[in-house]
């Protein structure tokens, strides 16, 4: 997937005002209108201008694909949407342009993909999304946060500010990644004396040191002693619930998968912890050492690689 640069696509600066962009987009949909236009490539290039307009034109959009080109990306260059690049962020819907918005590229649907309103709003204020990122051990235990999330807004001079939303949030135990807590009455306000709408936050994990999660399952990679593994061992391995002892049976080998039934994230039925061994060989830093690793060579003949047929 290529990184499309929408300010080059309609030829303005980065610092273009709001105005500068809708005037651009409707100079160059009329120049480009596969019905009038005599240009080769007309109906190429008027998708191309409809999907950048659609990305500019609404604020939240805008602000969070700016935080992308903060990072130097080139148009053309391979890209894959960095996590949590748009953690922080909140997101309306904004509405579409005359445009399919199915024909957009696959560029605009990895980043703003599914990010649209919600159908049937009607007076109703517009329901607002974001991503949080959050710690592990929140997500297990649960906690209140204190979150501050970024709400783009146009100031008088039609330029993009950012301002900044502060919620207290209730983070339920269990909670897993792209799960979503609805908080009623924070999204767009409504027309006359219609309700707000809600905002949606959907849940990334920040990265931990120790774990990855998949689903409600806990993965931990524990380095062994050769020793360990191959005599067996009771060892301490953390998890999130606490230090838990786990019986290393002998001859274990790297790669090996150990089961913590339900110390993954809590729910009815919890997930699980898996331990993933890992051997670690110690180095002969001294010549005692290599006389016991020569001595085990001679009384312990082994070939790792005997099924390779080497």
């Amino acid at each position: 997937m290529e990184f499309k640069d929408y300010y080059k696509i309609l030829g303005l600066a980065r610092e273009a005002t709001q105005d500068n962009i809708k005037r651009t987009y409707r100079r160059l949909a009329r120049k480009y209108h596969p019905d009038v236009s005599k240009e080769s490539d007309a109906e190429e290039r008027f998708k191309e201008v409809n999907e950048a307009y659609e990305a500019l034109k609404d604020p939240e959009k805008r602000a969070a694909y700016d935080r992308l080109l903060s990072g130097e990306w080139q148009a053309g260059q391979e890209f894959t949407p960095p996590p949590g690049w748009d953690a922080g962020f909140e997101f309306s819907g904004g509405g579409f342009t005359g445009a399919d918005a199915g024909q957009f590229s696959d560029f605009f649907e990895a980043l703003f993909g599914g990010r649209g309103r919600r159908a049937g709003a009607g007076l109703r204020g517009e329901d607002h999304q974001a991503r949080v990122q959050i710690g592990l051990e929140d997500a297990y235990h649960g906690a209140t946060r204190t979150l501050t999330l970024q709400v783009p807004e146009v100031d008088a001079r039609g330029r993009v500010t950012m301002r900044p939303h502060t919620l207290n949030v209730k983070i339920p135990p269990g909670i897993t990644e792209g799960q979503k807590i609805r908080l009623s009455g924070q999204g767009g306000a409504g027309l006359g004396d219609a309700p707000r709408g809600d905002l949606y936050l959907e849940i990334l994990f920040e990265p931990h040191a120790l774990y990855r999660v998949e689903g409600r399952d806990v993965y931990l990679n524990l380095p062994l002693a050769p020793w360990e593994a191959a005599l067996g061992a009771t060892v301490a391995v953390p998890t999130l619930g606490g230090t838990v002892d786990l019986k290393v049976p002998a001859g274990a080998q790297s790669g090996q998968k150990l089961r913590l039934k339900g110390r993954g994230l809590p729910d009815s039925p919890a997930g699980d912890q898996y331990v993933v061994l890992q051997i670690r060989t110690p180095k002969a830093e001294t010549s005692e050492h290599r006389r016991l690793y020569e001595q085990l060579a001679r009384a312990m003949p082994f070939n790792p690689r005997e099924r390779m047929g080497v």
